[in-house]
């Protein structure tokens, strides 16, 4: 919420504060666009601002106060690369994170501020799920990043380390020893400790939320199902670890290959066929 009140505040209001609504079309976006790239600021920069302008005229609709939304073009950004860690590399961090609170929240796979405000009534320890609605961002609680909740269900093995984690000392799951919540600065020795342990790069929070998106594509997860549990707002966002799983492709084209499963044959009795399956039959 900050970061959206600062671009309000220093970039939106300083440009369009003194346009009446209906004066904000195509060409005053197209000219915002240009002046942000010529002061330094990079396109996806740019494209934050255009989201929360983009927003601000919704509401402006919503409100009856702007008949339309203009149309906003996005800035195109180039696909970062990301880090991720290899299946054997993650197993020698788990094994090197000392206590079990950073064992724990290694192996959850949530991002950081999702970890830090997630309470226990959100954890199902019974139906083996938990609940993802919230998140903390510069110590401020709120909702996730995309602004919606999501349910994450939860593997045997993380089902076992949080039981035998549970505590009493508050609400929230990770928290220090006086049940306050934790900072960010506070997560960030402990990681890089248990990295030198097990002889890794020195790494971020965020690159265990690569890691479990990028090893659900190895593992040839559909990259829909990666999207609700990652809580992405849109596939695109999915889309960086589609290059991940190429043999799932090759998998799915070779399944034509099998023997037709039940339905199909029973469909193939009663004599319905595509105009290609009958050409086949004719020859």
């Amino acid at each position: 919420m900050r970061s959206k009140d600062a671009i309000l505040r220093v970039h939106l209001v300083p440009a369009f504060g003194k346009l009446r609504l209906d004066a904000i079309g195509p060409k005053e976006v197209e000219t915002y666009k240009a002046r942000k790239l010529r002061e330094g600021l990079s396109p996806k920069s740019v494209n934050n601002h255009l989201t929360v302008l983009r927003r601000l005229l919704a509401l402006a609709v919503e409100w009856g106060k702007l008949r339309t939304v203009p149309v906003i073009r996005w800035l195109r950004v180039p696909e970062q690369p990301f880090d991720f860690l290899r299946f054997e590399e993650a197993a020698r961090l788990v094994s090197a994170a000392d206590l079990s609170l950073w064992h724990t929240m290694i192996v959850v796979g949530l991002q950081q501020g999702e970890l830090l405000a997630l309470r226990w009534e959100d954890v199902d320890l019974a139906a083996g799920r938990l609940l993802v609605r919230r998140s903390v961002v510069d110590g401020i609680v709120g909702t996730p990043k995309n602004g919606k909740g999501r349910e994450v269900p939860l593997g045997e093995e993380v089902l076992r380390i949080l039981k035998a984690f549970r505590h009493l000392r508050g609400p929230l799951v990770f928290c220090a020893e006086d049940g306050r919540m934790l900072k960010k600065g506070e997560c960030k020795h402990p990681l890089w400790r248990a990295c030198r342990r097990a002889d890794l790069r020195r790494i971020g929070w965020h690159v265990l939320r690569h890691t479990f998106a990028s090893h659900l594509a190895m593992k040839g997860v559909a990259l829909k199902a990666i999207q609700e549990l990652l809580g992405h707002a849109t596939i695109e966002m999915t889309m960086r670890y589609a290059h991940l799983s190429p043999d799932v492709r090759r998998g799915a084209v070779k399944l034509l290959d099998g023997p037709p499963t039940p339905d199909e044959g029973a469909v193939q009795a009663h004599g319905t066929y595509t105009a290609h399956e009958r050409r086949l039959k004719q020859k």
